[in-house]
């Protein structure tokens, strides 16, 4: 059993990512500009960023539109570096919180933002936003801002949010007979699943990786409303007892991993956003529950699947309400020496005129764009006509995610639902899922995870 670490011990002692290469990729792959060449310097402004950004889709078209609609206006050189979540999250991990200085930007989530900004890893983006008038500050979803804020500072700049809900093949259930309820429960979800799994084609796809962001995330919803938590708090919010030993974190694992195995896909241990969605756009899954941004790419214009999915809420068990408010978001560490730069390139990214300039270009088109982070995103005609299967259901799932108190008992740390809002459940969350992982794939049982989970817990706050 390892000890406990807290954000940015552990973590610094991950090997250092190369140096940057070209060419745009999946999984751990790094690329100039997003596979950009584009002037280093010369006219007004100029130099080079250097950039870590999550490996999904939405992240792809920007690396690869940053030549012509950042690069060239600016003459300022992006260079990126494309992680998948786990690998993103111990590298900024050990970069921002450690006080590395590989990145001018970074890629970091509602978990990170607060915490390090209070503890000064962070710049304030606050008067660099409220001062610049195009990047209009007052049009971010206010959920969202506040998500990647504390004390009234915002650290991070969203890129896109989303909240967690339902996909399901609209096609494939009524050819099963079966109908989705408008606000279904994880017992209803597992009858359908298992109705309609084939062969061919597996009921629903759930994460199994192990990381706190991968499986982590989607479980905890899981245990959240199924009544189970990772930990008590005190009064003071701080931590009291794990409670990973308690009936209803046994029974809510359980029912996770017997849904898997009776109606999961393949190869589920090692499956997570990336894999699900290649195998729902695929048709190889009925059903996948997950983050409300896949939606942008099951109806993007080249997508195999488009128009024949539907979207439910989270499924729920005892609470009334079990998605996940998320924003992926750039945000500067302080030991960068080109905070200026690093603000002109957010801007670009983050703003409103992004979003406008996008749903053209992108392969995509205007489905795809980013969703979740600005007012104005929902009324541009273009978005409003592509969006029109999911952007209601996001919008709705994001304002109901119930940040503040999202099971059945009062949580400690900041808030969050998929996720403790506290240092050390990084780590926690990442050997449990580590002994979760292990259960889904047939090598551990679950009393063995369960005691070996509770032990890793057991240690926050000794």
């Amino acid at each position: 059993m390892r000890r406990i670490l807290r954000l940015g011990s552990a973590v610094a002692l991950f090997a250092v990512i190369g140096a940057v290469a070209t060419g745009c990729g999946g999984g751990s792959k790094g690329s100039g500009s997003g596979g950009t060449s584009g002037s280093s310097g010369g006219g007004s402004g100029g130099g080079s960023l250097n950039v870590a950004i999550v490996d999904n889709p939405q992240m792809k078209d920007i690396a690869s539109l940053t030549p012509s609609l950042f690069t060239a206006k600016t003459h300022i050189k992006v260079n990126y570096t494309v992680l998948d979540e786990g690998t993103l999250r111990e590298v900024t991990t050990r970069d921002v919180a450690a006080g590395g200085r590989q990145f001018d930007v970074a890629m970091i989530g509602m978990y990170e933002a607060p915490q390090f900004g209070k503890n000064g890893s962070l710049v304030d983006l606050t008067p660099q936003a409220s001062s610049d008038t195009a990047y209009n500050l007052g049009d971010l979803i206010p959920s969202v801002k506040n998500g990647l804020s504390a004390d009234g500072k915002l650290y991070a700049a969203p890129f896109y949010g989303e909240s967690s809900f339902l996909m399901y093949r609209k096609d494939v259930l009524k050819a099963a007979g079966v109908t989705m309820p408008a606000h279904p429960t994880w017992p209803q979800v597992a009858a359908i699943a298992r109705k309609v799994n084939k062969p061919n084609m597996a009921g629903i796809c759930l994460r199994g990786k192990p990381g706190w962001g991968d499986l982590g995330a989607s479980l905890t919803t899981v245990l959240n409303t199924f009544g189970a938590t990772w930990w008590s708090a005190k009064p003071d919010g701080t931590v009291d007892k794990a409670q990973v030993d308690q009936p209803a974190f046994k029974q809510a694992l359980q029912f996770y991993v017997s849904l898997i195995h009776d109606a999961g896909e393949k190869d589920a241990a090692n499956s997570s956003f990336n894999e699900c969605l290649s195998q729902y756009k695929d048709g190889k899954v009925a059903m996948w529950y997950d983050a409300t941004v896949a939606a942008s790419n099951l109806e993007a214009s080249d997508s195999a699947v488009k128009g024949k999915s539907g979207y439910a809420p989270a499924p729920v068990v005892k609470t009334p309400a079990s998605g996940w408010l998320w924003s992926w978001a750039l945000a500067i560490p302080k030991t960068t020496s080109k905070e200026a730069l690093a603000w002109k390139y957010i801007a670009f990214a983050t703003g409103p005129q992004y979003l406008k300039e996008a749903g053209a270009k992108i392969a995509g088109g205007w489905a795809a764009i980013p969703p979740g982070t600005r007012k104005s995103t929902y009324e541009i005609p273009q978005y409003k006509k592509a969006a029109a299967a999911f952007a209601q259901p996001t919008l709705t799932a994001m304002s109901e995610a119930p940040i503040n108190n999202p099971g059945t008992t009062k949580r400690p740390g900041v808030p969050g639902v998929q996720y403790v809002g506290i240092p050390q459940f990084q780590d926690v969350g990442n050997q449990c899922t580590q002994e979760f992982s292990a259960l889904i794939a047939g090598r551990e049982s679950i009393d063995n995870a369960l005691k070996n989970c509770q032990q890793v817990a057991s240690q926050v706050g000794q």
